[in-house]
């Protein structure tokens, strides 16, 4: 049976820190698409915890093992972004009715102004209410009994957390 999987999409994302929500959104969509392109990028309203280069490096360790995930920076308007990299597809995960609010307006003005279409997948049941928002509040704030967040991020991203921490 031949591949049947549209051709390029991106997920982007700050990605600060990385989470089992996201990742759970990049498998899903990489069974979905035929190469997904992970999009690291910078949002101008948060603050950053770890710089773009260390996210990157993140997310290519978290997605190491799914074979047509390519993980990339990028600065800018995400549909730029899509444009460069050859995908049609912007790929978001939505939580709540919150993020469907938010989402619904990027979707309309990438398809309006980038001619770029977007696909929404829903977040797993366990993931629904993890936040890197949230993780990052929580180690910022004095971190509490950080081993906790395992169940919210990936090895190599708690371990990440707990260094930063120790910085403070």
């Amino acid at each position: 049976m031949t591949d049947m999987r549209p051709g390029i999409a991106v997920f982007p994302g700050t990605f600060d820190p990385a989470t089992f929500g996201h990742l759970d959104i990049i498998q899903r969509s990489a069974r979905l698409f035929g190469k997904l392109v992970v999009g690291v990028g910078k949002n101008p309203e948060k603050h950053e915890m770890f710089p773009t280069d260390e996210r990157v490096e993140m997310m290519r360790e978290i997605t190491r093992e799914v074979e047509n995930v390519t993980v990339r920076a990028y600065e800018g308007l995400t549909m730029k972004f899509a444009h460069e990299v050859g995908a049609g597809i912007i790929v978001r995960g939505i939580r709540d009715s919150h993020d469907l609010r938010d989402e619904l307006n990027f979707a309309n003005a990438n398809m309006m102004v980038g001619d770029v279409e977007t696909v929404v997948l829903m977040a797993s049941d366990r993931n629904a209410l993890t936040s890197s928002t949230l993780i990052k509040q929580i180690v910022e704030l004095g971190g509490g009994e950080i081993h906790r967040l395992a169940d919210l991020v990936p090895p190599g991203v708690l371990s990440r957390l707990k260094n930063q921490l120790c910085r403070k």
